[in-house]
């Protein structure tokens, strides 16, 4: 198998580089309105809520970047690859370090890529490798930076706007740029393990326009259904969320997960495939994933149905009057149309691949472990410059059960 077979650095690539740090700066940008304008009218309950989930997705994203830069530089094709022109540069550690502390690390990340992205196309396809490399990180980080802090944001946006029962044009901003940002996000992640297939040239529009139906229709139902909860509830939104949490988080551990490097990453990395759970499917282990799948749509599915029927309960009657009945029966109709789409999804547009039995001796370094090790030729990639993280969850996603 080529070299470039894997790695092939394409316009596109670089396309959705550009929109995804343009819909960060947006997302970003449109928070800091929001908190600007509860800030300014006195509502400093949420201001503090918002507040808080940026900060808290920004130090999961920081951490994560900083786990992978030092994973990453004991790579030997990594090290080749950098020379002089990344911002995270090997010699000089304590820079990045300072970077992520400041919370820069992310961003500068994307400006590597796109940089990187320039050079690839200015010297006719030199660097394909790194460049690819980097835009496969900033697909995984954009997916937890969702998770953190989109997805919760939005459901506090709609909370807002349930709670004062009027909307600003603020809060239609952020709801839309949340919304962009997920749905972005998730189609960016899916052409980001498609490209780990051997048939990549064969991907169509059509496969991620499924991909993001599906994955919208089961998160909308879900976010509405927790702002109408805590609409009515406030304050057992948390007890409900720290409960589920635990249990997923703890169901994560019992997958005995192996995606980072270190105990300590291993726990953050569950840590947060808990919090994504909260919100959407995401597999994290090998085995049957249907089985897995099922469990996790029915508990979601009945999660869902409790916390819709106690906001029934309890809502105010009058001022509901014009969206309860609407609301009752769209999120149901609304989740089972994704259940649909992923059903088509999977039997028309999946790709399944075996994958060798066989694993690594149990004392093997992890470095020393192709993830990619699913072609139905049972080649191995020569490519030098493999992005391993990535390449596992393809391989997850991918293979046969």
């Amino acid at each position: 198998m080529e070299r470039g077979t894997f790695s092939k650095y394409s316009w596109i690539d670089f396309v959705f580089s550009v929109i995804g740090v343009c819909t960060f700066l947006l997302d970003w940008a449109s928070d800091l309105w929001v908190a600007v304008e509860f800030f300014c009218h006195g509502d400093f309950l949420w201001f503090g809520t918002l507040v808080s989930l940026m900060v808290l997705s920004s130090a999961v994203l920081q951490m994560f970047s900083w786990f992978w830069l030092k994973y990453d530089r004991k790579l030997p094709g990594f090290r080749s690859e950098l020379g002089s022109e990344m911002v995270f540069f090997e010699d000089k550690v304590k820079i990045s370090c300072l970077l992520h502390v400041l919370q820069l690390g992310f961003l500068c990340r994307h400006v590597s890529a796109i940089r990187q992205g320039f050079r690839v196309w200015r010297r006719k396809g030199e660097g394909s490798e790194y460049a690819v490399y980097l835009t496969h990180d900033l697909s995984m980080l954009r997916l937890i930076e969702t998770f953190c802090e989109s997805a919760p944001q939005l459901t506090l946006m709609i909370y807002v706007v349930l709670r004062s029962n009027k909307a600003k044009t603020v809060q239609f901003v952020s709801i839309a740029a949340s919304t962009t940002s997920i749905a972005w996000t998730v189609v960016d992640y899916h052409r980001s393990l498609r490209s780990f297939l051997p048939d990549k040239a064969k991907q169509g529009w059509g496969s991620s326009s499924v991909y993001f139906l599906w994955n919208l229709l089961l998160i909308s139902p879900r976010v509405a259904a927790l702002a109408l909860f805590a609409s009515v509830l406030p304050p057992y939104l948390l007890a409900h969320f720290a409960l589920l949490w635990s249990c997923l988080v703890t169901w994560a551990w019992r997958q005995r997960t192996d995606f980072m490097e270190s105990a300590g990453g291993e726990w953050l990395y569950r840590a947060t495939v808990g919090l994504i759970w909260y919100f959407s499917w995401f597999n994290v282990a090998e085995g049957r994933t249907l089985g897995r799948s099922v469990i996790y749509h029915t508990f979601a599915a009945v999660d869902g149905g409790i916390l819709l029927t106690t906001w029934w309960c309890y809502r105010d009657p009058v001022g509901s009057r014009a969206y309860a009945w609407p609301l009752l029966v769209t999120l149901p109709l609304t989740y089972l149309l994704g259940l649909l789409f992923k059903c088509v999804y999977y039997c028309c547009f999946h790709p399944k691949l075996w994958r060798p039995a066989r694993r690594p001796p149990v004392d093997a370094p992890r470095s020393e472990v192709d993830f990619r090790e699913f072609d139905t030729q049972g080649e191995t990639p020569s490519c030098q410059l493999l992005n391993k993280r990535m390449a596992h969850n393809a391989a997850l996603f991918y293979a046969r059960d």
